[in-house]
């Protein structure tokens, strides 16, 4: 199994996208892309390759959900977890998100001391299961 190295982190909130990637460089050893909008992970996705991506739901002008279709027609998102860590996801959106390649949903707010553990865990389960 290959070692999770690389995440995409879409977030808009200054505070959030700061300790998320903290939490995730700092202590999760983790390379991260951060990115303040869906449209700037849109653009950077492809050169970037990320293994994870962990992203928010309320994205200024593009949600997460739209942000995760658009995703799909641009990446394989089979070998590509895609977690949401949002405080705001609606339970009749979940089905649909699974099945465009939602993994998981951590919610807000969350530990950043146990964050890039539960990215891990999420990446190992997901790529036993396959």
């Amino acid at each position: 199994m290959r070692e999770l190295k690389r995440i995409l982190h879409v977030e808009d909130v200054p505070s959030i996208q700061v300790i998320t990637r903290i939490a995730l460089e700092k202590l999760g050893g983790f390379e991260v892309l951060s990115c303040p909008s869906g449209q700037a992970a849109l653009e950077q996705v492809e050169a970037f390759a990320p293994q994870l991506i962990l992203l928010d739901v309320m994205l200024p002008q593009m949600d997460g959900v739209e942000l995760l279709r658009q995703l799909a027609e641009r990446i394989d998102l089979s070998d590509v977890p895609v977690v949401f860590l949002t405080g705001n996801l609606q339970f009749e959106e979940h089905d649909e998100l699974s099945r465009l390649g939602m993994h998981a949903v951590l919610h807000k707010p969350f530990d950043p001391l146990q964050l890039a553990a539960r990215l891990r865990t999420i990446w190992e389960e997901r790529h036993h299961a396959v």
